[in-house]
């Protein structure tokens, strides 16, 4: 009589390949991407304007960008050559070879299909039938599945060049903020560039430590993010920059908007960010991943915290 197993060659198989895709997924990183929503979320919450159907669609289409950057990453950075054995993060799927460039080329298309899919249905959703609104975000749309895509696949990745700053502070501040906001209220107060900007700077600051941590094999692959351009000594000044630039533009919008102490719950996260400057200032390139982690998580929380001082009486 056979013995019968739980799992037979095909199970384990298949459960590797699930494994091996979420970690190609990256998704760590997803933290980072959801803050801007939240604080959208939290903004249109303080003017009553709230909808679980909007923010639910918001959250998905968010994780299929983010996953679709991440994908996209990975190829694009493996194919130029910036990820290498010489790199000190964790090494990537197609650079490790356990996906070859096809499957994520494949991938690829498919979180485009999904994003397209999920921000179709948003839009549906918060505009109804108001086709100028639907045919200018859809647009916005295609300009983030672009910029996901575009960061570093292509004959000339803008990633390469140092514009990731740029491309992060409008699709994780202005866009994700400004633009979740209004998919809510279908209003714009200007005084959300403040919360955005907050969002977007501590968003730089993850991509900054990363590229702190890559600055030796991205200048040998030809990335010259801002890091490899002005050296670590100024990264590091430059980090501190973006820290406090973005408790500086939360406190801001809280003083034109004050009407409760609580709306400075947020600084309780100042600590936060003051312990991952340090640490980047200190911590050898090797021992900077971990802090990519911190510095995202961060973020959320600063966002959480924001958020419930603002909607709290």
């Amino acid at each position: 009589m056979k013995r019968k197993f739980l799992f037979s060659w095909q199970d384990l198989s298949h459960y590797m390949s699930i494994r091996i895709w979420l970690q190609a997924f990256r998704l760590r990183t997803l933290p980072l991407a959801l803050s801007s929503i939240a604080m959208g979320g939290f903004l249109a919450a303080s003017v009553n304007a709230f909808r679980w159907d909007v923010f639910l669609l918001c959250v998905t289409t968010t994780i299929f960008l983010q996953i679709l950057s991440n994908l996209a990453n990975d190829y694009g950075d493996s194919i130029h050559g910036a990820d290498n054995i010489a790199r000190q993060g964790p090494s990537r799927a197609v650079q490790s070879g356990i996906i070859s460039s096809r499957q994520m080329r494949v991938a690829v298309i498919i979180f485009v299909i999904l994003c397209l899919c999920s921000g179709t249905a948003l839009l549906l959703v918060s505009f109804g039938l108001n086709w100028n609104a639907i045919f200018f975000f859809f647009g916005l749309g295609i300009l983030c599945i672009l910029a996901a895509v575009a960061y570093t696949v292509g004959k000339r990745p803008y990633g390469y060049i140092g514009l990731g700053d740029f491309s992060v502070l409008i699709f994780f501040g202005f866009v994700g903020v400004m633009g979740s906001f209004y998919l809510f209220t279908q209003q714009i107060a200007w005084r959300e560039i403040l919360p955005a900007l907050s969002c977007g700077l501590f968003s730089i600051g993850v991509l900054n430590v990363n590229n702190i941590r890559d600055i030796d094999s991205d200048r040998k692959a030809g990335k010259y993010s801002i890091p490899v351009r002005i050296g670590r000594h100024n990264s590091i000044r430059y980090h501190w920059v973006l820290l406090f630039g973005g408790l500086l533009s939360a406190l801001a919008y809280t003083t034109l908007t004050f009407h409760s102490s609580w709306q400075f719950l947020f600084l309780a996260s100042a600590p936060l960010f003051i312990l991952n400057g340090i640490a980047v200032r200190n911590k050898p390139s090797h021992e900077l991943d971990p802090y990519l982690k911190q510095m995202a998580l961060s973020t959320l929380i600063f966002v959480l915290l924001f958020g419930i001082g603002l909607i709290l009486p």
